[in-house]
């Protein structure tokens, strides 16, 4: 288990691959840390996406899949953003699995 050690010298558990290891560590301080590791500045089209995926995992107890998420994305967001383009250009290629470590939340399950 490692720390991830916040401006403040907060510390927060991670597991080896940068996720939490306690979901309720997360806020927006964490958020921009673990974006910080992956050399992401957040954005506000950034922010949209967290806070979706924190609103799925919320109501489903599981964060998606790239697929599901690209789903998601077009529902709730409109076809722009609904592509997997659009969030690769925010979290670059394993954009599910980045932006689930971002906003807290477990691995997608079929993620490698």
């Amino acid at each position: 288990m490692a720390d991830l050690v916040l401006g403040c010298g907060r510390c927060v558990a991670v597991d080896e691959e940068g996720y939490l290891r306690r979901l309720d560590d997360w806020d927006e301080q964490v958020a921009a840390a673990l974006a910080a590791q992956q050399g992401i500045a957040l954005q506000a089209s950034h922010w949209e996406v967290l806070h979706l995926l924190r609103g799925f995992h919320e109501q489903y107890e599981m964060s998606p899949a790239s697929r599901a998420l690209v789903n998601l994305m077009k529902r709730q967001l409109g076809p722009d953003k609904g592509r997997s383009i659009y969030l690769m250009r925010l979290f670059g290629g394993s954009f599910a699995r980045t932006a689930s470590r971002i906003a807290g939340l477990p691995k997608p399950d079929n993620c490698l």
